[in-house]
């Protein structure tokens, strides 16, 4: 019998069991398994085509691997979807921003949308170097000032799972850094991630491999 006053959630745990995906005739990958708990990171590498997105995708939800499953707080994924998904954020290749609204409209509209941070906007602003952008359109910013906004949605959203697919992509030294120390201080605060990379990532943390070819 639980204690009064102690939760009764199952710990926050991530697991891969004998995973296969195929496309076409390529075995993208098969028999892998992970185990993450709170502060654990999973570290995806290999080139591009090697199939890190998909594995991504399948570790999301998005797509049905042909063998094993994945689980979250113990329980199948396919059969808690809405809640698996409350508690996870996903940085892909598509940022999922809409061109014509501002920096400061498009993250207002996720807030509808999805459960924020009560911290004030300007302080995130400030720390991603976009403070000055957050009233231009999205669609006239570089590459580089996308990603970042994109890593907003990181910090403002109550996710303690973090997914991410080379999220060093269109970053400079210092955006790169930024990255490196956001995610550190993720895992040091109990959080869980995933990431999918052909950079080198150097962070002191509890770190699991899985090295696709």
């Amino acid at each position: 019998m639980s204690s009064p006053g102690k939760s009764c959630i199952p710990a926050q745990r991530l697991a891969g069991r004998d995973l296969g995906l195929i496309r076409g005739e390529r075995v993208l990958f098969r028999d892998l398994n992970f185990d993450l708990a709170a502060g654990q990171l999973l570290l995806i590498e290999g080139p591009n085509g090697s199939g890190k997105t998909s594995l991504l995708r399948v570790i999301v939800g998005l797509v049905q691997p042909q063998d094993g499953t994945i689980t979250w707080r113990g329980a199948d994924i396919a059969k808690q979807r809405q809640a698996y998904h409350d508690e996870l954020v996903w940085l892909g290749h598509r940022l999922g921003f809409k061109g014509d609204l501002t920096v400061a409209e498009n993250l207002r509209a996720e807030a509808g949308l999805r459960r924020m941070s009560a911290a004030p906007d300007l302080p995130v602003f400030e720390q991603l170097g976009i403070a000055a952008l957050t009233g231009l359109p999205f669609r006239v910013l570089s590459a580089g000032q996308q990603r970042r906004v994109a890593l907003a949605r990181l910090l403002r959203v109550k996710a303690v799972l973090w997914l991410m697919d080379e999220p060093f992509t269109n970053l400079d030294a210092g955006g790169q850094a930024l990255v490196t120390k956001l995610l550190q201080a993720h895992l040091a605060g109990g959080g869980t991630a995933v990431v999918a990379t052909h950079h080198e990532l150097n962070i002191d943390a509890s770190v699991q491999r899985i090295r696709l070819i």
